[in-house]
């Protein structure tokens, strides 16, 4: 994952894919023609899909909703390629920042391309593309995607990095996977954890380089410990895995850095919003995402309290 700033200044060039099937004219010059002849899903079967793309049945099941069963297995096939190939870079590739831009890059092809071949109606949103047509619409199926959330943790060789995979549909993150390769562990919207037990005493999970000013405020209201840790997927999925019952973050992250991980967080039943409480949608124009809170459902009034009474919401 790229570091962003605390506002618009610091964005990156946004881009989105659109990957095509093949053109009967033969004279596409997409790297991924005939991918639609070769779209296969993780158990082997052929989707069905709408004139937008949606999965219609995956031979088992019939959706009305725009995914399937098979949708999820796919995003944790395709997060767990992308771990191993970034676990074994990491064991034996280059040294610092080198390492982090060929894990970002290996990764990134490796999942554009499994996509172009699984969903080649499908849009995709990825950190790391740089020539695509720009996302209009968050209407019908967009994969989104962080080939490697933690570029630094990854390239320190610490463990607390990620791969996201995840499909929104219609703007809502309904399919999630992330993959966390030093631990040698896939969370996935397919099978989510049971929703863990609460502690007597909240652990608030913080970025351990930027924590928002208003952390130590929400910590003292609520009565909890903070526990630093790298990558905004590491530190969901701390929450979903019952290591940390809170994470809250301002100052700006962009789709990809959250989506998979919230989906997970969702099926799991934790709460995910805002920070002022609103829904989370993804697949929008901008992808700039100002703020979040992942916690335990039960914690949920008192964290949002929280913030409030920390002046987050206000620019205190």
């Amino acid at each position: 994952m790229t570091r962003v700033g605390r506002g618009p200044v610091a964005r990156r060039s946004i881009v989105v894919r659109r990957v095509v099937a093949a053109d009967p004219t033969g004279r596409a010059g997409d790297r991924h023609r005939g991918a639609r002849r070769r779209c296969r899903l993780s158990d082997g079967s052929q989707p069905t899909r709408g004139r937008d793309g949606e999965a219609v049945t995956d031979g088992n099941d019939v959706v009305a909703s725009g995914y399937s069963r098979s949708d999820h297995a796919a995003a944790a096939d395709l997060a767990d390629r992308a771990g191993r190939l970034l676990r074994q870079l990491q064991q034996d590739g280059p040294e610092g920042k080198e390492l982090g831009a060929e894990g970002d890059r290996r990764s990134h092809e490796l999942l554009t391309d499994l996509l172009a071949e699984r969903f080649p109606r499908d849009r995709i949103r990825s950190e790391e593309d740089d020539q695509a047509e720009a996302l209009t619409t968050d209407v019908g199926r967009v994969w989104i995607i962080d080939p490697l959330d933690g570029t630094r943790e990854f390239s320190e060789r610490r463990a607390d990095w990620a791969v996201h995979v995840a499909l929104a549909v219609h703007g809502a993150p309904v399919v999630g996977a992330v993959a966390l390769p030093g631990l040698d562990l896939v969370l996935g919207t397919g099978a989510p954890p049971p929703l863990p037990p609460l502690p007597p005493h909240p652990r608030l999970v913080v970025s351990r380089t930027r924590p928002p000013d208003f952390v130590p405020a929400v910590a003292e209201r609520l009565g909890a410990e903070t526990v630093p840790m790298g990558s905004a997927g590491a530190k969901i999925s701390a929450v979903v895995r019952g290591e940390a019952e809170v994470y809250v973050h301002a100052g700006g992250q962009y789709e990809w850095d959250s989506c998979a991980p919230v989906a997970v967080a969702l099926a799991a039943g934790l709460h995910a919003s805002r920070l002022d409480g609103t829904p989370l949608r993804y697949a929008r124009p901008d992808p700039w995402l100002p703020d979040l809170v992942v916690c335990h459902p039960l914690l949920a009034d008192a964290v949002l309290g929280a913030v409030r009474g920390s002046g987050a919401l206000d620019g205190g």
